[in-house]
Parts: structure tokens; sequence; C-alpha cells
């Protein structure tokens, strides 16, 4: 599909991106249709693959944003909007979630510059589809539950510790915890069981990609021999597993709804 046309603009400045994982075709087509028009590119270098910053069109104003504070970077953004330019905010995988969005978009509402967001494809979407697993099975888990837990950053608020989140049997997507596994496994052992199925994805979509799978009871080992320190989801629940579930309901012969009549079920 072409994605060369310009989209609308409307009085947006800055357009925050949601890159996907880390394949580039990962994408939208509404994103990459922005980078490829939006003179001035702020990207996360560490997490959005070259690829996609080289879609920018000739001459751009393309910068890894990692090294910079959050004012170097709200002084690019006002730059290019006091030069009437356009700018790509581009950011790993969906930029509602642990993408620090929040505090540039409060700032650009202070100085009255207008944005809009785009969403991308997150990383527990896409380790998902890696693994060839639905995270919601009948009767297993039909909740899932994206969190992280305090190291370095800032601390969890009350009542969002894997304690108190882990009594749902949820399925759980745990970032940036990959180096605090030991506390993972102490909150959930006791209500998950030792047994219970684990996943650490590692960049999830590049090229060197890698899974490390187990359960609670050895995932650290395991985690520790692949030497994954960052930049890796974990992913916790019985869904992971061998599970036995019920087929859902949506295409039981037995079950009619508005768009499949009980008078017209297949015979």
């Amino acid at each position: 599909m072409q994605t060369n046309d310009p989209l609308p603009s409307g009085k947006a400045t800055v357009h925050f991106i949601g890159a996907g994982p880390g394949a580039p075709d990962l994408i939208t087509v509404r994103g990459l249709g922005l980078i490829r028009r939006c003179p001035v590119v702020l990207y996360a270098g560490s997490l959005v693959p070259a690829e996609v910053v080289a879609e920018a069109p000739a001459g751009a104003r393309v910068i890894d944003t990692a090294p910079l504070t959050l004012d170097r970077i709200i002084d690019e953004m006002q730059c290019a909007h006091a030069a009437g330019q356009e700018v790509a905010r581009v950011h790993s995988g969906d930029p509602s979630l642990y993408g620090a969005i929040a505090e540039q978009m409060r700032r650009l509402d202070a100085l009255g510059i207008a944005y809009d967001v785009t969403p991308g494809v997150s990383a527990y979407a896409a380790a998902a589809a890696a693994l060839a697993r639905e995270l919601t099975l009948p009767e297993v888990s039909q909740t899932v539950v994206l969190t992280r837990t305090a190291v370095r950053s800032s601390p969890m608020p009350p009542g969002q510790d894997l304690k108190t989140i882990g009594a749902t049997g949820a399925t759980l997507a745990i970032h940036l915890s990959v180096t605090n596994l030991a506390h993972v496994v102490k909150e959930l052992t006791p209500l998950y069981g030792a047994d219970c199925p684990v996943v650490v994805a590692y960049r999830v979509s590049w090229p060197d990609q890698a899974f490390v799978t187990g359960t609670l009871a050895d995932i650290r080992e395991r985690v520790k021999a692949a030497g994954f320190t960052r930049t890796a989801l974990v992913l916790v629940g019985r869904v992971l597993g061998d599970s036995a579930f019920t087929d859902s309901r949506l295409y039981d012969a037995a079950h009619s709804h508005i768009l499949r009549p009980a008078d017209q079920q297949n015979p």
C-alpha cells in the first residue's frame, strides 16, 4: 500500500507516533505517512528502528532524543512550531504505554502548541503474535493486565503492586522488569503457583528477537543464562501453557446472537 500522499494535517504541529515494537513494517500506514511528510523527526534512537526514520523527507531534521532532556525536546518542538513546521515525535511500541508522552503534551498545552497521537503495536501484542498465543482463554483468563515493577523508575501507586494485581489471576504483561525477576517470582508464586508458565520476550519483532520459556520456579535461572538485561517483556499466566480450555461461545452452534439468529443456525 502506498503512503506517499499527504494526510490531512488539521491544526496539529506535533504528531506523537507509535512506531511499533521493532519491525519496520509494523508501523501503521498513518504513522509512516506522517514521518514521510514531516520536516522535523524526533525519535527514541535506542528503540525505534533506523529504517523507520529513514523514511523522513530529504533534508529533514532528524534527531535522536535518547541523550536529550525533556526541556531540550520541547525546545525542538517549539522551534519547529515557530517556523511553521510539523514534527513527527516517534516513540516505540504504542505511545500510550510507558511512552512519557503525557509530560510532553502538558508542556505543549502550556505553550499553546497543538498535537495529535497515532497509536502503534505494543510489545505485548507483538509477543503474543510471535508466540501464536491468545492471552484471553475462556475459563482460564479473561483479563490482561499491563503493568511494571518499581526498580529505578518512579514508584508504583498504592494498590497496583504485583501482589494486589496478581490476586485476580489475570494474564500479566510486565514491562520494564526483566532485571527485577526475583521480585516478580516472589510476589506471584504464592498466587499463580510455581508451575505457572512464564515467557520472557526479548526485542520482539527485531531481527535478534528471542524468547525464554519456563515457569515461576525456573524462569530466573533461564533468563540469567540467556543474558537478558533490558528491552524484554515478562508474560505470566496459565494461558501460556497447554491448558485445557473450553471453546468460546462466539462460534458455538448452540449460541445465537443478532448476527446469527437461532432460526438461521447452520444445520
